[in-house]
This record gives C-alpha cells, sequence and structure tokens, in this order.
C-alpha cells in the first residue's frame, strides 16, 4: 500500500500547512473535501468546484454501490472519469450511511447486512467488500477502512466494543487492500467522549499501518466543545507524520478550531445543504437570504470572496429567486457557499504559513461571536 508523502511547510502551535502529494494532484492542507454524494457536488458543475480551490472531493460509497452501481461505474471508467473530475477523491465506506438507517440493518461481526433506502433491496458491507468498491470499482485514490460510528451518547461499554469491532475490521480492510502503489488507505479512530477509550483505538489504529488517521464519531449531536475536547486528548496519539482527518465537521468554527488542535483534512455536505435552503456562509457569519430583510439589499453576497456567485449576484436577487421557487437559486448558493470554504481554508494556510494564524483564529472567532449574538437579538 502506498503511503503518499505528506509534507508539513510550516507550524503555528499545534496549526500546521503542508501538502499531500497524490498521483492525481497535491492536496493543499489544511484542506475541505466538498462532497460529491451521487457522484456530483450537488448543484454545482466540477468546473466551479475547481475554480473555487478545492484539491479533492469525496465520494459516498454507499449511495453509489445503490445507485448507479458499483460494478455499472466500473465499466463506465471509474468515479474520475464519469464525474469529469481529475484530481483525487476520497471515498467513504459506507459505514456512516448504513449506521444511519438504524432500523434497516443488522451488524454482526463479519459486517452488515441491509436495505436499501431507495427500493429495499438487501445488501452486504464487509471490510472486503467495501475495499472493492472504492478501491477497485470506483477508483478512489484514498480509501476509508469500513468502521462501526459509535452513537452519541453511548455508555463507555458499547463505545469499546464498537471501536473493538472497528480495530478487527481495520485489520481486515488492510488486508484486502493489499500492496497497491498508486492509492492509499485511511485507519479510522473511535471511542466516542471517553479518553481512555479514544487513545486505545488511535494506538490501536497506528499500530495497523494506515496512510492517514481519521477521527470517526464526530459531528453525530456531541456539541463543539465537546468535539474539540475530543480532539484534545485524540491528537497526542497520533504521528506526526500522517495527514488528520476529522470525518463530517464542516461549521467554519469547526473548521478553525480544529486545525488549531492540529487537523489537517475534513468533509461536510454543510456548504451545498445549506446553499439549498437559503443560508450563505459569509466572513461575517451565516445570513439567511430567505428572510424579508434581504428583500431589497442590493449588496453582493460577499465580495471579499473571488467568486463570481458570491460578487456579481444580490442579496435581493437571491431572496427573490428563493422566495420564488427558482432552481438558480440553491445553484448560486452553493457556488458561493463552496468558494467560501475553500477561501476560508486558504485564509487558514496562508495564516498559518506566516505566523499570524492565532491572530486569524481570534479575530474570526470575535466576528462570528458578535454575528450570533446579534442573530439572537435580532
Amino acid at each position: 500500500m502506498a503511503t503518499f508523502p505528506f509534507e508539513i511547510r510550516a507550524r503555528e502551535g499545534k496549526a500546521r500547512t503542508g501538502w499531500l502529494k497524490t498521483p492525481r494532484g497535491d492536496i493543499r492542507t489544511p484542506a475541505f473535501m466538498p462532497v460529491g454524494t451521487a457522484g456530483t457536488v450537488k448543484a454545482l458543475y466540477m468546473d466551479q468546484v475547481r475554480a473555487a480551490g478545492a484539491d479533492i472531493i469525496l465520494g459516498n460509497t454507499y449511495h453509489l454501490m445503490l445507485r448507479p452501481g458499483a460494478e455499472r461505474l466500473k465499466k463506465l471508467g471509474g468515479l474520475h472519469a464519469f464525474a469529469k473530475w481529475s484530481g483525487p477523491v476520497l471515498t467513504d465506506s459506507g459505514g456512516f450511511q448504513v449506521w444511519s438507517l438504524a432500523q434497516l440493518r443488522k451488524m454482526d461481526a463479519d459486517g452488515v447486512t441491509f436495505q436499501s433506502h431507495i427500493d429495499g433491496s438487501t445488501h452486504r458491507l464487509t471490510p472486503a467488500r467495501s475495499i472493492e468498491i472504492q478501491a477497485d470499482l470506483l477508483g478512489a485514490d484514498i480509501s476509508m477502512q469500513l468502521d462501526e460510528c459509535t452513537n452519541f451518547p453511548c455508555t463507555p461499554e458499547e463505545a469499546e466494543r464498537s471501536l473493538e469491532l472497528s480495530l478487527r475490521w481495520g485489520e481486515r480492510s488492510l488486508e484486502a487492500f493489499g500492496a497497491r502503489e498508486h492509492q492509499t488507505l485511511f485507519g479510522i479512530i473511535q471511542g466516542s467522549n471517553y479518553p481512555a477509550l479514544r487513545e486505545r483505538s488511535a494506538k490501536g489504529v497506528v499500530a495497523q499501518g494506515f496512510g492517514g488517521i481519521a477521527l470517526g464519531g464526530l459531528a453525530v449531536g456531541e456539541g463543539h466543545q465537546q468535539m474539540c475536547e475530543t480532539i484534545d486528548f485524540t491528537v497526542p496519539n497520533l504521528p506526526d507524520h500522517l495527514p488528520r482527518y476529522v470525518m463530517g465537521v464542516g461549521k467554519p468554527i469547526d473548521l478553525v478550531e480544529s486545525v488549531a488542535r492540529g487537523i489537517d483534512m475534513f468533509d461536510c455536505v454543510l456548504p451545498t445543504r445549506s446553499g439549498r435552503h437559503g443560508q450563505a456562509w459569509t466572513w461575517d457569519g451565516p445570513i439567511n437570504l430567505t428572510n424579508a430583510r434581504f428583500a431589497e439589499d442590493t449588496s453582493p453576497i460577499d465580495e471579499a470572496v473571488n467568486c463570481p456567485a458570491s460578487r456579481e449576484y444580490s442579496r435581493a436577487y437571491l431572496h427573490h429567486l428563493f422566495k420564488a421557487g427558482e432552481y438558480l437559486a440553491p445553484m448560486v448558493l452553493s457556488w458561493h457557499n463552496t468558494a467560501f470554504f475553500q477561501a476560508l481554508m486558504q485564509e487558514i494556510r496562508t495564516a498559518i504559513a506566516e505566523g499570524r494564524f492565532e491572530a486569524l483564529r481570534a479575530e474570526l472567532s470575535e466576528r462570528w461571536a458578535s454575528t450570533r449574538s446579534a442573530a439572537k437579538q435580532a
């Protein structure tokens, strides 16, 4: 198995910036990966995703294995060709989506059997099958081991059982992955919010020899403070030379605070999900463009973001489009949000390189806190 070169070029405190070098291109870190659930970053052309500054996108194994089907995708040239994305792709294992099915799945020591949310058909996902889908059929540059996501809240006994199962599945994922020259595999830490269990899981995953380490079981309802505390007591157990990835975390304040704790990679559906519902993320915090106060606001969404959607469309126009139910509304706003998230990551990278990340962190925290306070009083 290839371990992609990971070069850290600058540090400030625990925050770090650098490059993860893959055969399909370099990934600047810290990196935010737009989520391409079904082979598309919702409402965007891939050219827009590239122009926004994304180096890598994420593909969803669960959704793609059900539709159009992993074997069919292989026949069609793999996910890169199918989606017209030439850069790196990271795929999740499918485990999180199966975990979220709750009543439609049955877990056992070897894998999980579940019913499709589309047509009720029965499917089986094991560590080996997940790797086959990701690496062989979809052609992912970075695959994820199959794991069991931990519920929150959960008992220590439940968290321990989950992390032990995930460790066993990690070994089987590595066996199925084998020796690949141009692809790599990341392991996943579980353990809920229990420091001793997170340490145990982290040491076990690191010892298994993955090409990167992910923190799973976050952004599942634990809240910002608990998320930060979990990262705090997990990161000291991780090696410095591997990329660290927090899965599913995406609010701007979460990104900034995670970077401050030594995290390198993120993904979340938030930019496009918010874009479909009228919420714009800006340097001054989120705004809801369906609100009546924007009906005559001729200012751009955020002229500080170097994107046509951000600078050339007025808030009043977007307000009108959402009220009229026009397709263009989620397209433009998802485009802006994607560009904003990439602009935020670029500013974070630059700030670390220039030794001013802590100043940026304080500035954004204060600005966004003021925005939240004003919104509550409105």
